[in-house]
């Protein structure tokens, strides 16, 4: 862990995570120093589940992310202040699989204890566990304009569960 982040129990959290993911964003990050791509996100949630500080993530089958997520045991989700958008909207605007984000945006990887990928330059990371996946399903939705609008091209997210097992913030 980097020096310049300190640990927070996930309870001591403060801010509105609802605003952070949908005003600010986040970038998922999924592989090791080797091999690891990140996309931006601004759909997901957080809560308690079984017992357990949980973060639901949804990627959409296209997206490079998806395999490193499916791959890895752990993923980070890092947050940024509003002056580093550019950088989020890149990497939410650009594969992985045919440009070096790390190269074009300036970003600086770090690693956690556990090998997983966050970046310097963010104000709030969340390192995830896997527990659970799943896609979503057309016949599941009961708003079937929802299911209409949002899946036109019939690409289905998946979804994943994960315990929170440690938050960092910066120092």
């Amino acid at each position: 862990m980097s020096n310049l982040f300190k640990p927070l129990e996930i309870k001591l959290l403060k801010g509105n995570l609802f605003s952070m993911l949908d005003d600010e964003w986040m970038l998922i990050t999924a592989g090791t120093k080797e091999s690891f791509n990140t996309m931006t996100a601004s759909w997901g949630g957080f809560g308690i589940l079984w017992n357990k500080p949980v973060a639901f993530i949804f990627i959409r089958p296209q997206r490079h992310t998806l395999g490193f997520v499916d791959r890895e045991d752990y993923f980070t989700l890092s947050f940024f202040e509003i002056k580093y958008r550019n950088i989020l909207s890149f990497c939410g605007s650009r594969s992985g699989r045919e440009v070096d984000k790390v190269a074009e945006t300036g970003l600086v990887p770090l690693e956690t204890r556990n090998g997983t990928i966050y970046f310097e330059q963010a104000k709030l990371i969340l390192e995830c566990s896997k527990l659970y996946r799943d896609k979503i399903r057309p016949e599941n939705f009961i708003i079937r304009e929802l299911e209409k609008s949002i899946y036109r091209e019939k690409d289905y997210h998946s979804v994943y569960i994960a315990e929170i097992v440690s938050c960092m913030i910066r120092k």
